[in-house]
């Protein structure tokens, strides 16, 4: 599943155009364009359990023409302080900046801003948060990457390390096409190393079998002729 941003802004030109980028770096992206609204679906929990958000990351512009982004993160932060805040500013004055940091803000960037710049920003926050986010889903399966334990419906799946290595790049990839050239690099260390066609396909296979309701018709990791594989939930 692929981090879902929630994108707080009342200007339709900045929604639209952060969107696109957004949408263009493998992110979900949800908008909300007044205090009321943003508060409400940052604050709506993830599968019902309190205090665990559904986004992986709130952009927050500071002004709103209903309401304001520091009761935005104000309410975020007392509610759920693990989900991490970026404030849009118009400038980059003393005051907002300031105010903004003293809420729990985990950075800002001041408009206008280059696209690269925020996409880095934005990368290196939701790193910072992911000790915090334990467990990694893919579709009906749930991944324990501190103890490299995966269950689906309440029981333990039973993977090989490389399987479950490679169970694990594509859920942190999922949505992204992951190519077979990504695939030896993280499965095997030495470098020269190479990993026969016919080989990745195998171990493919015997993930697929493990993991799939029908491993001859998959839905957790498709392929992508001519390109690799991808994954969704």
């Amino acid at each position: 599943m692929a981090d879902k941003i929630l994108l707080v802004e009342d200007d339709p030109l900045i929604i639209s155009s952060l969107t696109e980028l957004l949408h263009a770096e493998g992110y979900a992206v949800d908008t909300a364009d007044s205090q009321q609204e943003a508060i409400s679906k940052a604050l709506a929990s993830s599968a019902g359990v309190a205090g665990a958000s559904i986004y992986a990351l709130v952009l927050l512009d500071v002004t709103l023409s209903s309401g304001n982004g520091f009761a935005v993160c104000s309410a975020i932060k007392q509610a759920v302080p693990s989900l991490p805040v970026i404030f849009l500013t118009a400038s980059d004055d003393e005051f907002n900046t300031v105010t903004g940091i003293q809420m729990g803000a985990d950075d800002y960037i001041a408009k206008p801003f280059r696209p690269r710049e925020l996409l880095a920003r934005i990368a290196s926050v939701i790193r910072r948060a992911q000790p915090q986010r334990r467990a990694i889903a893919l579709g009906p399966l749930v991944i324990d990457a501190d103890r490299a334990h995966v269950e689906r419906d309440g029981k333990e799946v039973p993977l090989s390390a490389l399987e479950y290595r490679l169970l694990l790049l594509f859920a942190l990839n999922a949505g992204k096409l992951v190519s077979r050239d990504m695939i030896r690099d993280a499965l095997w260390d030495d470098a020269g190393t190479y990993i026969e066609e016919n080989t990745l396909s195998v171990y493919i296979k015997r993930l697929r079998d493990k993991i799939e309701d029908d491993p001859t018709h998959p839905r957790l990791i498709v392929t992508v002729r001519g390109l690799g594989y991808k994954a969704q939930g």
